[in-house]
């Protein structure tokens, strides 16, 4: 794999390649198993893959989180050398030369900002906007993977993809969890030890759920969840929503469900200091 920083020398390296379906799997590093399973998801169809390690400032609206974001580039490259090709490319670009000047750009997403993390994190959205259309316009892929765990931003850069005419492939790759069933997240190793050891509490919460929905109306559920959350030392409970695949609007009666469609059960939870999410899918069969 090679390691580029710049615009200039990445789009030069791409154009030499002359290598086709060009996949991209982007990153704010502090990266672990869940982050390797997207590019090897990408391996077989891509002869070159390129990974952005980048921490986007445009997406945080709490200045501490973006402060305290774990930044660990010497451990990224070591576990992407496990993984990536001769050919493939680590994109690890400073502040400065993603945004040359301030990017202004005001994206609308309808109902997707309306609804979860779009309420909790005014503006974060359009963050991911900024960056992912800005690499996008850089990279020019063919295939771009990202994470079942974000589920709202998934949906929001499918979203995106739609109202720009964009040709790339949007790829949902599944959640890759713990043995113990915490979804493996950057934010994990911020977690202190005691807060750590009691946080599958989520995973657990959210499968009981899911199972919950064949006897058992949302209202119910939803206050299971908030019990079972909290009921855990210095958790909190920040929503659990039932919600459809696409606009994901929140269900608040089964009978509002439709066999045809798919649903999820998507949580935040403040794990001590640090937030944490997660999602499953709901099944009325």
């Amino acid at each position: 794999m090679k390691v580029i920083s710049t615009i200039s020398e990445l789009q030069s390296r791409i154009k030499s390649l002359n290598l086709s379906p060009v996949g991209f799997v982007p990153t704010m590093g502090a990266l672990h198993k869940g982050h390797l399973s997207l590019v090897e998801r990408a391996i077989p169809d891509c002869p070159l893959i390129i990974v952005s390690i980048f921490v986007n400032p445009t997406q945080f609206n709490d200045k501490n989180d973006l402060k305290n974001y774990p930044r660990t580039l010497d451990s990224d490259l070591e576990m992407l050398d496990t993984v990536l090709r001769q050919a493939d490319i680590v994109f690890t670009p400073s502040v400065e030369e993603m945004y040359p000047a301030e990017d202004k750009r005001v994206f609308r997403f309808g109902n997707l900002d309306n609804v979860m993390e779009a309420l909790h994190r005014p503006g974060h959205f359009n963050g991911v906007a900024q960056i992912v259309s800005r690499f996008f316009e850089i990279i020019k892929p063919d295939i771009a993977i990202f994470g079942l765990k974000d589920f709202q931003q998934l949906a929001v850069i499918k979203e995106m993809v739609r109202q720009t005419r964009d040709k790339v492939k949007i790829v949902g790759s599944p959640i890759i969890r713990e043995a113990d069933g915490l979804a493996m997240s950057s934010r994990n190793m911020l977690l202190e030890p005691e807060i750590r050891k009691n946080a599958p509490i989520i995973y657990k919460t959210i499968k009981q759920a899911s199972s919950m929905i064949r006897e058992k109306d949302i209202p119910e559920i939803k206050s299971f969840v908030k019990g079972s959350i909290e009921n855990a030392e210095n958790f909190e409970l920040i929503y659990f929503d039932i919600v459809d695949e696409l606009e994901l609007k929140p269900v608040t009666k089964k009978t509002k469900m439709n066999a045809g469609k798919k649903y999820y059960g998507c949580i935040a939870v403040k794990a001590g200091k640090i937030r944490l999410i997660d999602n499953i899918e709901i099944g009325l069969d």
